[in-house]
């Protein structure tokens, strides 16, 4: 297939990137968000995501006059959703006594929908969003039939998900193996014909519900195993061994690769993708759903770890040193760190954050200081959350007469204890045991 124009629906954290790389390569791209503030930011030549490289690309695909912004998409060759599947706020499901979050579709619904009226013979719809098993074929198909065209015979349908790293994703997108399923042979190969624009790593064709599937098995993957590393930090808690000491030495064995533990799981991948298989079937992912119960608890095992330091949070004031669900990105999406705040002004403490990547962040309940001095001036301890490499730099003896606190919490293992110690602070790291 040849494609001379693209539209696509979601301008976020993967949607815009991918429009501004296809631009960049040359193809007309419309990019249709139902936020206008954000079609405002992106025709006046600018962007709303912090991420390396993008505002480049994209600058690219404005001054090529490849790219522009609307609110609702227009016929194209090709059409790519990428809208965000997050859970229902007010739901959950049930399985013997055990509840587990749903998938709220509303957002690919709607622009499954939207698109109806465009649609014509020989194009192709690609799903990108993170979806449960079959997504594609039993809810994206009925709805864009509802055009009378067929899926398959008369348009082309595949679902092909993103496999990008934030901090990376213009690089990855790019390098990459990019898997396309298609719901006919003839589907993946025009969807291979699309991504083979711009993508130098491999692309695998297969079916649409194998690729639902495959993406959501990576993440599972992922999910599972850093749950038994917080599983560790806890048991290394308890029999007073230093997990950060441990987990190195267990993995000098050839076929052991523990990963570290932390404050939890966040972003709208890992923290996520695990429960769309729980809805699908709960009653065969018993050690997938316990996982998500251990990684989604260990923010409140961070506020054991930071009274074990303080004793009562009461009134105790507490520097939050970053609030994005990992390093070096401005994603603050399911953050573990954003409930460890929460979890900890419930317990009265009273919690300022610094959060350098996105300062001018509105969280409900959050209080983030415009810089990292007035975070921790008056703070009775400095609680390091996520793993940003400014705070990783912090030079503790000249910390000193910045700020009051003498009590430092790592739950990343971050900071180097014996500069902390001479310095005169006390250090407390998660799955350490007992405090430096």
């Amino acid at each position: 297939m040849k494609f001379n124009k693209i539209c696509v629906i979601g301008m976020g954290y993967i949607g815009l990137p991918t429009a501004s790389t296809f631009a960049a390569h040359g193809v007309e791209v419309l990019g249709v968000d139902i936020n206008s503030k954000i079609i405002e930011t992106l025709n006046q030549g600018s962007i709303h995501i912090h991420e390396p490289g993008l505002r480049e690309a994209f600058t690219t695909a404005i001054q090529a006059g490849k790219f522009r912004a609307t609110t609702k998409p227009e016929e194209a060759d090709a059409y790519i959703i990428a809208v965000p599947t997050p859970f229902k706020e007010n739901e959950a499901g049930d399985y013997q006594g055990a509840s587990y979050k749903l998938a709220d579709m509303r957002a690919v619904i709607s622009a499954a929908e939207s698109i109806i009226p465009y649609l014509r013979k020989g194009n192709l719809v690609v799903l990108e969003s993170t979806s449960p098993p079959r997504t594609t074929i039993d809810l994206i198909a009925p709805i864009l039939e509802k055009s009378s065209l067929k899926a398959g015979s008369d348009f082309h349908l595949c679902y092909s998900p993103e496999r990008v790293l934030p901090g990376q994703i213009l690089r990855e997108l790019i390098e990459n193996a990019r898997v396309i399923g298609g719901v006919t042979p003839e589907s993946a190969q025009a969807g291979f014909d699309l991504y083979s624009i711009f993508v130098k790593g491999q692309i695998l064709k297969t079916d649409a519900t194998t690729a639902e599937m495959v993406k959501l098995m990576e993440n599972t993957y992922r999910d599972v195993n850093i749950a038994i590393a917080n599983e560790f930090s806890r048991l290394a808690d308890k029999f007073s061994v230093d997990i950060w000491e441990a987990i190195p030495l267990a993995n000098l064995h050839p076929r052991v690769k523990i990963l570290s533990p932390g404050p939890g799981v966040g972003g709208h991948c890992i923290s996520v993708d695990p429960w769309f298989f729980v809805e699908a079937a709960p009653e065969l992912t018993p050690l997938i759903y316990h996982a998500r119960q251990v990684n989604d608890s260990q923010p409140r095992y961070v506020v054991e770890v930071v009274r074990r330091a303080l004793g009562s949070l009461q009134g105790k004031k507490i520097a939050a040193l970053g609030l994005a669900y990992k390093p070096d990105v401005d994603d603050l999406r399911e953050s573990p760190a954003v409930e460890v705040v929460h979890l900890l002004q419930k317990e009265g403490a009273q919690v300022l954050a610094c959060e350098p990547f996105k300062p001018d962040a509105n969280l409900p309940e959050v209080t983030i200081a415009p810089t990292f001095e007035e975070a921790i001036k008056d703070a009775d301890a400095l609680l390091f959350l996520v793993k940003h490499t400014e705070f990783t730099k912090i030079i503790p003896i000249e910390l000193v007469s910045q700020t009051k606190a003498r009590i430092g919490i790592d739950t990343v293992n971050g900071w180097d204890t014996a500069k902390w110690r001479d310095a005169g602070f006390r250090i407390f790291k998660l799955g350490s045991g007992k405090p430096a």
